[in-house]
């Protein structure tokens, strides 16, 4: 089993409140990420948590973005460190790593890949909010990074079913490994 989990990472991206609060099935996603949170954890190894945010006023927020353009006045009304928190049912331990992104992938605007080369990972097990965004960022990104790549497809979800199905089925076959949370915690 050592060697199955040696130089590896759980990332827990955008399980942030604000983020799950806007899914249908947020019970079911919490409970799956909750029991990979576990399975890390009983394996030591480490879980490092992906949040995406913005200083108070988003002055990270470009305009030519137009994913993020469109709620530029939502972020800069809301409280920044209100909108990071990690669903408590999530919450990591004092001792594990909170990243902040100021993009989509969770290694833009981060320092994710110091992390990781710190820490000596070479395989990352991914699971997070949205499918087709922070996790097929970051699956393209680490794919080109040379990392190997694991995906806990229901320990992800996506606004668009479809997508995620497609995605899951389809697109990350051909650059991951792509699991449920059972077929994992069994390894």
């Amino acid at each position: 089993m050592e060697q199955l989990t040696k130089n590896t990472a759980l990332l827990v991206m955008d399980m942030q409140i604000a983020i799950i609060s806007r899914l249908p099935d947020a019970a079911g996603i919490i409970g799956n990420v909750a029991k990979a949170i576990a399975n890390a954890r009983e394996k030591k190894m480490p879980v490092i948590y992906v949040v995406v945010g913005f200083r108070q006023g988003a002055p990270e927020i470009n305009m030519n973005n137009k994913g993020f353009a469109a709620s530029k006045e939502m972020f800069a009304n809301l409280s920044a460190d209100e909108f990071i928190k990690i669903h408590p049912d999530l919450a990591p331990k004092a001792d594990e790593i909170t990243v902040i992104k100021r993009r989509v992938s969770a290694f833009s605007g981060s320092d994710l890949e110091v992390i990781l080369r710190s820490l000596n990972i070479g395989h990352m097990v991914l699971t997070g909010i949205a499918t087709s965004g922070v996790v097929l960022s970051t699956v393209r990104e680490a794919a080109d990074k040379d990392y190997r790549l694991t995906i806990l497809a229901d320990c992800c979800a996506d606004g668009d079913e479809e997508v995620h199905s497609v995605l899951t089925t389809k697109i990350f076959p051909r650059q991951a490994e792509v699991l449920t949370i059972d077929e994992w915690n069994k390894i």
